[in-house]
């Protein structure tokens, strides 16, 4: 593989040029009658071509080989890692989860991912899937690309280095990467082993949001994501290609790695931010603004507004609001939420809510704090702030209901007991 000694280049959506060789990008034009060092010209597209300038996405992409060079696809046993959202009926219980364990037989990051829920489908071009992973070994002799959706990678344990055709990137927890839809990669552990969440979004491209009256600052700011310089294999062997398509694995066998990108310029490739950077908003007289404020990238739909996805994220920070309960109020959404914990303690869980877990709360079903938070929150002095540190948790937030699957309903890190959290809300009404 060769790489530059700058491993990545700055802004989000921003239109890049980079080669590992030089020579390799063409000038004047994006596809000569041949190309430099005996490259291929190859287009990714993200977007429809006619889409419009400043949401267009694509990149072109100068390579050993043409991604058109493998052998034929064929259909993999079905596993658990899936789109199948219509399984069993949702309902409107609030769901919670205990970490998925780490296995003790050898499995990579592909191996490892399994489906906990999710809507729409890559069919339909709108909705979202989410999974969990967990992971002991790196992918050795395979290749994986998503056909159905975009990637939004969160780990929770362990670092990963997610090797693409567009570069590399190392990722630790704490912060996240989205590789596009098509995009193939490998995924490599730099630790002995690995967990966290994937969202699928099968909707519009994620992007950073329209901050509105916060201004032109705030939130996540685009200088802080970070896209990889070109980097390439020029590997011959036996390798595996596996492909998601339309809900299903399928794979085919290349003689070739497809990480064979030399040089490439365009504004579609995978990228990472740190959740570190966030900038976070928040009241400083009383009450809770909307929990829009955390919104770190969304997937808009076609209802303006509106969001086919949201990733939101409640990193630490101060609570300084007076008269004013200062953990999440309860509350019931036409949204639905499905939250993860990366680090530390939630600020609206007493306990049962743990680093690794997941819960799910769907349209219109009640949630919020549990007993002994509310206790404790309302009846402190709010002379002194509070002040939040050591935690980071996130909410994949979706204008439809969140189905989960079977294997989610069954599984044995499914808390049966999760709604006596609010069992114990004393009754203070003083009223006749």
């Amino acid at each position: 593989m060769s790489t530059n000694k700058q491993q990545y280049l700055s802004g989000f959506g921003n239109e890049f040029a980079t080669e590992a060789l030089p020579g390799a990008l063409p000038e004047g034009q994006n596809s000569p009658q041949r190309v430099a060092l005996g490259l291929y010209a190859e287009q990714l597209s993200g977007t429809a071509f006619t889409a419009p300038r400043h949401s267009n996405r694509r990149s072109w992409l100068y390579r050993i080989r043409p991604a058109a060079m493998h052998h034929p696809f064929a259909a993999m046993p079905a596993g658990r890692f899936h789109n199948r959202f219509d399984e069993v009926p949702a309902n409107p219980n609030q769901l919670r989860w205990d970490p998925l364990p780490l296995p003790t037989e050898p499995t990579d990051f592909v191996d490892g991912l399994v489906t906990m829920a999710g809507n729409g489908g890559p069919g339909e071009q709108s909705g979202v899937g989410i999974h969990l992973y967990v992971a002991n070994r790196s992918m050795q002799g395979r290749f994986f690309y998503n056909a159905d959706g975009e990637l939004l990678i969160v780990p929770q344990l362990g670092r990963l280095k997610l090797v693409t055709e567009l570069g590399v990137i190392e990722l630790e927890p704490l912060e996240v990467a989205v590789i596009p839809r098509g995009v193939r990669f490998r995924v490599e552990l730099l630790d002995d082993s690995a967990r966290g969440y994937v969202a699928e979004n099968f909707g519009a491209l994620l992007r950073l949001p329209d901050l509105g009256p916060i201004g032109s600052n705030g939130l996540a700011n685009p200088r802080d994501f970070l896209t990889p310089v070109a980097a390439y294999e020029d590997v011959e062997g036996q390798f595996e290609l596996i492909a998601k398509f339309q809900g299903g694995l399928w794979r085919a066998a290349i003689d070739h790695s497809p990480l064979d990108v030399v040089g490439w310029h365009g504004n579609y490739a995978p990228y990472k931010y740190d959740l570190r950077r966030f900038n976070t908003i928040g009241s400083i007289s009383f009450d809770h603004p909307d929990p829009s404020i955390f919104l770190v990238l969304h997937s808009p739909s076609d209802t303006p507004g509106v969001s086919n996805m949201d990733f939101v994220i409640f990193p630490p920070r101060w609570l300084v609001a007076q008269h004013t309960f200062r953990p999440p109020w309860f509350h019931r959404n036409i949204a639905s939420e499905f939250m993860g914990l990366i680090t530390g303690a939630y600020d609206a869980k007493a306990e049962g809510f743990v680093p690794g877990g997941a819960s799910l709360h769907n349209c219109m079903s009640g949630h919020g704090p549990d007993a002994a938070t509310y206790e404790k929150a309302s009846t402190r002095a709010l002379s002194q702030p509070d002040v939040i540190t050591g935690t980071m948790a996130f909410m994949f937030e979706t204008r439809r209901v969140i189905h989960p699957t079977r294997q989610a309903l069954e599984a044995p890190q499914l808390q049966g007991n999760y709604y006596e959290c609010w069992q114990g809300i004393a009754k203070h009404f003083t009223g006749k």
